[in-house]
């Protein structure tokens, strides 16, 4: 198949293309807008793919992406780009307005118009897969409930809100127009590649060089955590395999509160990177509690039942063994880090294309 992604050089979109060229035979177009979180050395693995080919473009850009998918002629697009950070969302919700919504809502349009000048065979094979988040269901109260794909929404941050709006458009797009649509709310995503203002990379980069592990609030804040190639392939069952019009939790069954998730980071660093900065005798004891996130949902938990039993699909990663690869995968990479953290990774690029 030819499938057109979406954000494919932010975190989630890398590991997708990067399993999609390695793992299967399929051709990929990666459309994306290269804000802070994309980044093409994500993908260098890849890049020279004869199956692979990438056009620098805003999917709020009509014309740009209705002229990507005339040439490339994609039997399915997976939509994974997305404004994504919960604190950048209460600094500056504009952003996530403008990408989640206005750009969900454009792309939407320019994929109509496309699917309804396909002949009638490849019409009805096209899909489109909108990726999101389980962040759309807003706050778990009881210890054992579980997001099914019919729990209402309850969003809580801008992050959320938007991301529940472009679900809605998604399934607006399926009932007034017919386009053949999949949807897909994950859990929350680690790995390989993940952008370093997030909780597990900023803990890990953070011990490296002695600064406070910041903590929101107490730390009992639970999350479901999914390891990010588990995701990826549980992405490529839903867009081969899923039920037009369906939506499939995607979740990794590993619970854990934010305060033992940053615990154990440094338990595996102890073990994997033991000659710590000068004045550190353990890493935990860099461990600092901040003042809490405003709105700060308390339990996140997925009920991935559905995606198993129609798909097959089982998370293959412990949070164990998982979090093991994660932070090897850091101490093998910190130039890679550090072209991040400093924005050589973006300078060179705007560089290179003066």
């Amino acid at each position: 198949m030819r499938l057109l992604v979406t954000g494919g050089a932010g975190f989630i979109g890398s590991a997708l293309i990067r399993y999609l060229l390695t793992e299967t035979g399929h051709e990929v177009f990666n459309l994306d807008k290269l804000t802070y979180a994309g980044n093409l050395e994500s993908l260098a693995s890849v890049a020279g793919s004869p199956r692979y080919q990438f056009l620098q473009a805003d999917i709020a850009d009509g014309q740009a992406v209705s002229a990507a998918l005339d040439v490339f002629q994609p039997d399915a697009v997976m939509h994974l780009a997305a404004e994504s950070h919960v604190d950048r969302s209460i600094d500056g919700p504009a952003a996530f307005i403008q990408t989640n919504v206005v750009g969900t809502c454009s792309l939407l349009e320019s994929v109509r118009a496309y699917w309804l000048g396909l002949d009638a065979g490849r019409k009805a094979a096209f899909r489109f897969h909108h990726i999101s988040t389980d962040e759309v269901y807003g706050d778990l109260h009881g210890a054992d409930d579980l997001f099914t794909e019919n729990t209402p929404y309850a969003p809580s941050s801008p992050y959320a809100a938007s991301k529940a709006a472009s679900d809605h458009l998604v399934r607006a797009w399926h009932r007034t127009y017919g386009l053949p649509v999949l949807l897909s709310n994950c859990s929350n995503n680690y790995g390989p590649c993940q952008f370093p203002e997030k909780l597990i990379p900023l803990m890990i980069l953070n011990a490296l060089e002695g600064k406070p592990l910041p903590v929101y609030g107490d730390g009992q804040q639970i999350r479901d955590w999914l390891f990010v190639e588990d995701h990826a392939r549980a992405l490529v069952e839903v867009v081969m395999r899923g039920e037009v019009g369906a939506t499939y939790n995607i979740g990794g069954h590993n619970e854990q509160k934010n305060l033992d998730v940053v615990r154990t980071i440094c338990t595996l660093l102890e073990e994997l990177a033991p000659q710590k900065p000068a004045g550190i005798d353990r890493f935990d004891d860099l461990i600092t509690f901040v003042r809490d996130r405003p709105g700060h949902d308390r339990r996140y938990a997925i009920d991935a039942g559905k995606i198993e039993r129609e798909l097959g699909w089982v998370p293959q990663e412990t949070f164990a063994s998982g979090l093991r690869k994660t932070v090897r995968w850091y101490l093998d990479n910190l130039e890679w880090c550090r072209r991040v953290q400093d924005g050589r990774y973006q300078r060179e690029r705007l560089g290179a294309s003066a």
